[in-house]
């Protein structure tokens, strides 16, 4: 079973976990984690496939 395969349902109950685990008063610093995590995993992401293309193309230069 696939992560996409929660559906609607399934994120909407999450949620509702969530909210009552942590409180409305949490939520925004803990989305605000989760944005910066996210946005440095993509940073660094990219920052890997572009030295990979750049190892590929100087392979392919000799």
């Amino acid at each position: 079973m696939s992560p996409a395969a929660i559906g609607v349902p399934g994120l909407i109950i999450i949620l509702v976990i969530i909210l009552i685990m942590f409180g409305p008063r949490k939520l925004p610093e803990i989305g605000g984690a989760v944005g910066k995590t996210l946005a440095e995993f993509k940073k660094s992401t990219r920052e890997i496939m572009d030295n990979d293309e750049e190892t590929e193309e100087k392979k392919k230069s000799e």
